[in-house]
């Protein structure tokens, strides 16, 4: 055999065992490929947070609900809302099944946005599901007991002082819900901004230097219990519901306070991403049974009385949806008219 044809002979073979290799993978069935084997879990948030704390919740149920038992280790990955995290699943992370990570709620949307920094295509990402449809949850415009307003009318009342909401960055939720609530439905709120987090704008509301906030019913309920059971808040409005919330049946939903077709479509556009509110999702393009197999997986843990008890004492909503209702809020949003997205674009744009 001549020097010339002995390299391009050992290329062919190479070429060959790595096709056979890359057969027999997909050939293993999905109990074999996962026997054994360490699923990263990644997390679009630092240890500690409400995102953290279902990954590592989810890392201990899962595995007992996927053929061959995998083990699942967290990762925590933050930086840029959580598009980081989304760019580097459907970009770089391994399309085999043994990569998956828990969004940011918010991230699908900033796909519909346009945001320059997207790099994905969240209609095409796998969608495992969410823990969380905040069927059981709502997100409150609440005052101090002690504040005038007795009721969301008392807001669009003239002569009453505004209720000074405290806020948290640019961009955060609370603050475009602050913003929504003063500009859309013509409450009497004043913005207060640059607060580190919830926290601190429960201290100041302590201290009189704020009236209210905007925030979760289970943040609430979990990190201000005391307050809470006191009646220390009084809620006034009730975002990301489409119903009244029935524990608290007499606080209005955000979409009853107007009838304008253009204002309902911007509040629904940003609520949308809270009946998603705890997303995970695997990259794109991944072997169809082993999708099928982390879908499958991800709703039985769900329904798990295990998984739910642990799930509670953490004060999480358990209401969940599987990977098809989750494109099918992505593809509601995408559908919102053009116009209200640049509008709602304008309104969480850094001032």
């Amino acid at each position: 055999m001549s020097h010339v044809c002995r390299p391009l002979l050992v290329l062919v073979l190479s070429i060959a065992t790595a096709t056979l290799s890359m057969q027999s993978a997909a050939a293993q069935s999905v109990e074999t490929f996962y026997r054994g084997r360490t699923i990263t879990l990644y997390v679009a948030s630092a240890p500690g947070g409400i995102n953290d704390l279902t990954a590592r919740l989810v890392a201990k149920h899962f595995p007992n609900f996927l053929p061959g038992r995998p083990t699942v280790v967290v990762q925590n990955i933050s930086g840029a809302n959580g598009l980081a995290l989304a760019n580097r699943l459907a970009v770089n992370s391994e399309k085999d099944g043994s990569v998956i990570a828990i969004l940011e709620r918010g991230t699908p949307q900033l796909a519909v946005q346009g945001d320059a920094n997207v790099r994905f295509d969240p209609l095409k990402l796998t969608w495992l599901g969410s823990v969380s449809s905040y069927a059981n949850d709502a997100y409150l415009l609440q005052v101090n007991a002690s504040f005038p307003a007795k009721s969301v009318a008392d807001l669009r009342k003239p002569g009453i002082a505004p209720a000074r909401l405290g806020t948290t960055g640019a961009g955060a939720t609370n603050l475009i819900f602050s913003i929504i609530s003063r500009d859309v439905l013509g409450l009497n709120v004043q913005i207060v901004r640059g607060y580190a987090g919830a926290a601190a704008v429960f201290l100041a509301q302590q201290r009189s230097e704020v009236d209210g906030q905007i925030n979760g019913v289970s943040a609430l309920k979990a990190g201000q219990k005391a307050l809470w059971e006191a009646g220390a808040f009084r809620p006034l409005v009730a975002f990301s519901r489409t119903t009244r919330l029935p524990e608290l049946p007499d606080v209005p939903t955000a979409r009853e306070l107007t009838q304008d077709p253009k204002a309902l479509s911007l509040i629904a556009f940003a609520e949308t991403p809270f009946f998603m509110a705890l997303p995970i999702a695997a990259p794109p393009n991944l072997p169809t049974d082993r999708a099928n197999a982390l879908q499958t997986a991800f709703m039985q843990m769900c329904a798990d009385a295990g998984f739910v008890a642990d799930a509670e004492k953490l004060g999480l909503d358990v209401s969940p949806i599987d990977g098809s209702a989750v494109l099918k809020l992505i593809s509601q949003m995408a559908a919102t008219p053009k116009e209200v997205i640049a509008e709602f674009n304008e309104m969480v744009a850094p001032k």
